[in-house]
C-alpha cells in the first residue's frame, strides 16, 4: 500500500508541481488549496504525512497545525510546513506549534522528497525495535507479542496483522489493503479470511482486542 500525501498549497503551480513528483517518486496524493476543507479532508481521513502551506484562504497552516495536534486521533500526523516567508519568527511559531519540518520556497524537490522519506523513517513504528501501549507490547525484531510482561502466542499471519495495523496510525484499512498487505497480491481465497483472523486476534489481545476496532462500510482501525 503506497504512503499517502496530502498537499495543502493553494499556489497551483506549486500543488501540481508536488503532485507530480511525489507520484512518480511511488506516493499516492491528494491536493487541497483551501484551509478550512483541506482540514475537513485530514479529520475524514488522515494521510501517512502533510505538507502544509502557511498562508491559506479561511484556516492558516499554522491555526490547522494547532488544530491537528490537539485532536487525539492526528496529534502524531507528521506536518512539513512549506511557506515563501523565510523569517526567523514563523519558522519558531510553526515548529512550536507541533511542525515536524520546515521548508521555504523556492525549494528543492529533492529535497523536500529527502525530507519527507527522513521523516517517514523517523515516525514509523516498525522501524522502532517495538510499539508499547499501556502493557501491551509488540517486539518487531523478535516477532513477539507481551501483555503484562506475558508473551502470549501469536500465529506469524496475526503478527502480520498487528504490524499493518499499527504503520497504519490510525488511518482505517479496508479488508482488501488487509489482504494485500498480509496475504499478497496473489491471495485468492475469501475476504472473510479478514474478519476471521482479526477476531482470533482480538481474543488473544484481550483487554486490548478494542483497540482494533470495526469501521462500519469501510474496514478496520487501530486505535490506542
Amino acid at each position: 500500500m503506497k504512503t499517502r500525501i496530502y498537499i495543502v498549497e493553494d499556489d497551483p503551480d506549486i500543488a501540481e508541481l508536488l503532485d507530480f513528483n511525489l507520484q512518480s517518486s511511488g506516493y499516492e496524493t491528494k491536493s487541497e488549496p483551501n484551509g478550512k476543507k483541506a482540514y475537513d479532508m485530514i479529520m475524514k481521513d488522515p494521510p501517512d504525512l502533510l505538507i502544509l502551506d502557511l498562508n491559506l484562504p479561511e484556516l492558516s497552516g499554522i491555526q490547522i497545525c494547532k488544530f491537528l495536534r490537539e485532536n487525539a486521533r492526528t496529534k502524531n500526523l507528521p506536518v512539513i510546513m512549506l511557506t515563501a516567508k523565510a523569517q526567523e519568527t514563523d519558522k519558531v511559531i510553526g515548529l512550536n506549534i507541533g511542525a515536524d519540518d520546515y521548508i521555504t520556497k523556492p525549494f528543492s524537490v529533492k529535497e523536500l522528497i529527502a525530507r519527507i522519506k527522513a521523516l517517514l523513517r523517523r515516525i514509523n513504528p516498525v522501524n522502532s525495535d517495538s510499539f508499547i501501549y499501556k502493557e501491551l507490547e509488540v517486539n518487531f525484531a523478535l516477532k513477539q507479542v507481551k501483555i503484562k510482561n506475558k508473551e502470549i502466542e501469536i500465529t506469524p499471519i496475526e503478527f502480520k496483522l498487528i504490524t499493518a495495523f499499527i504503520n497504519s496510525r490510525g488511518r482505517a484499512l479496508s479488508r482488501e489493503d488487509i489482504l494485500n498487505i498480509v496475504w499478497g497480491n496473489d491471495y485468492s481465497g475469501e475476504i472473510r479470511t479478514v474478519d476471521v483472523n482479526i477476531k482470533r486476534l482480538r481474543d488473544k489481545l484481550n483487554p486490548y482486542g478494542e483497540i482494533i476496532q470495526t469501521v462500519k462500510g469501510t474496514g478496520y482501525r487501530f486505535k490506542t
